[in-house]
């Protein structure tokens, strides 16, 4: 998505949508909801009210909202509270906050220019336009995942694509990084919300890339590190985020998820909750994917047991794609550890083959 528009505006977009999000937390807070599960926060309009006299202006403005939406609500939830951020606002009008410190009314942002809010339409017809390209070739498109400070405003792009074209059937995908502490939240948020707008979840779940680039941004600026504490949290996230879409795929048969992983006890743990479900290969509700020339110890069975596996392919002109290929390197040092095993059985196949006199190999379909 960073290469469809400048990333400045990615920057100050996400700022607004972590701004707003913070906004509600604070808000929930003050109503003794911190403790409560995401989707159970409510905010009762009539005690921000009571409680909040210098937000009673900005109440206002939520009930009028609300009620132009035909929503005659007594409490919000995060859901709708997202929704007054929509594809209709004007960039450069978005959101008068209070200051938490001096209680006045503050925009979250500095205005955007004309050429800017130019930028962020034309960023968006380019999404259309490869969205419209999968649909007509019958292909889904999965969109990658960044850097947390440019992340809400890609996933918020991701999901106004998904509002239009999963109507019939999943064609966009979000990505899910399971190692940021907030990824279940985000997963369960974005199931509730196909849930009550009718459309086809789409998820692609991966661990994530940026562990230390993320951590030593946090330490520099001195907010609270995103990332789960260790390896094996993280593990817990990424079975708990797909734990809840496989659920949901049993529940209603309108979610797809990408197992991105290159972890064997992360697709045992998926083979077993599939059979657990009844969930069938062939229904084509769960993909697996790895990078091309990585665990094909996981791929080549998984295809020839009938799932549905793909290779992650970078390609490019070759001073591109180095660059890149270093980088994933750098970022997954911890995962190249591993890299013995697949070498020692890949040694233990090669003899096999050499021993029997079965050098090639034909699968059975």
């Amino acid at each position: 998505m960073t290469a469809l528009g400048r990333p400045q505006f990615l920057l100050q977009f996400s700022e607004v949508l972590v701004k707003w999000r913070q906004f509600f937390n604070y808000l929930a807070a003050q109503q003794g909801k911190s403790d409560m599960c995401v989707l159970e926060q409510k905010l009762e309009l009539e005690q921000l009210k009571v409680c909040q006299a210098v937000m009673f202006t900005h109440v206002q403005l939520l009930e009028l909202t609300f009620y132009s939406f035909g929503l005659l609500l007594q409490t919000i939830d995060l859901l709708d509270w997202n929704s007054l951020i929509n594809d209709t606002t004007k960039i450069s009008n978005l959101l008068m906050i209070p200051n938490l410190e001096t209680g006045h009314l503050e925009p979250l942002l500095n205005k955007f220019t004309t050429e800017e809010e130019s930028q962020m339409k034309r960023m968006l017809q380019r999404v259309d336009v490869l969205a419209k390209h999968a649909v007509a070739n019958g292909v889904r498109l999965m969109v990658d995942a960044e850097q947390t400070y440019f992340q809400p405003a890609i996933s918020r792009l991701t999901l106004e694509m998904q509002r239009k074209f999963n109507r019939e059937k999943p064609v966009i995908f979000n990505t899910y990084q399971c190692y940021l502490k907030e990824a279940y939240d985000n997963v369960t948020l974005d199931v509730e919300l196909s849930r009550r707008e009718g459309w086809y979840f789409g998820a692609k779940l991966v661990r994530g890339a940026y562990m230390y680039q993320e951590r030593a941004r946090a330490q520099e600026i001195g907010y609270e590190d995103p990332i789960n504490p260790d390896y094996e949290a993280t593990n817990r996230m990424y079975h708990k985020c797909l734990d809840y879409v496989l659920e949901e795929i049993e529940h209603s048969r309108k979610a797809n998820v990408m197992v991105a992983t290159h972890n064997e006890d992360t697709v045992k743990f998926t083979l077993e909750k599939m059979n657990e479900m009844g969930l069938s290969p062939t229904e084509n509700k769960v993909y697996f994917g790895q990078l091309l020339g990585m665990c094909d110890q996981i791929s080549f069975p998984l295809g020839q047991a009938g799932f549905p596996v793909y290779k992650y392919v970078p390609y490019g002109p070759v001073n591109e794609v180095i660059p890149y290929l270093s980088r994933r390197a750098q970022e997954n040092r911890g995962f190249m550890k591993g890299s013995q095993r697949e070498r020692s059985l890949l040694w233990k196949e090669l003899k096999r083959r050499l021993l029997s006199g079965q050098v090639f190999y034909t699968p059975v379909y």
